[in-house]
């Protein structure tokens, strides 16, 4: 069974960024984030389409 949401940490692991990295991208709204309790959870498509809008490399080395 595929996961269906990541704590944070988890994000951290995928390879989403550091923690502060991924909490500026929830307050800016370009990663969707849900609450359950006191956690802080992201979907796995959320996640997804977050890394999925990251630049290309090449679009970085251009630039």
């Amino acid at each position: 069974m595929e996961k269906m949401a990541y704590s944070i940490r988890e994000a951290v692991e995928a390879g989403a960024g550091s923690r502060t990295v991924i909490y500026e991208n929830i307050k800016s709204g370009a990663l969707k984030a849900r609450k359950r309790g006191r956690s802080t959870i992201i979907l796995a498509d959320d996640l997804a389409k977050f890394l999925e809008s990251l630049p290309d490399f090449h679009e970085q080395v251009a630039a």
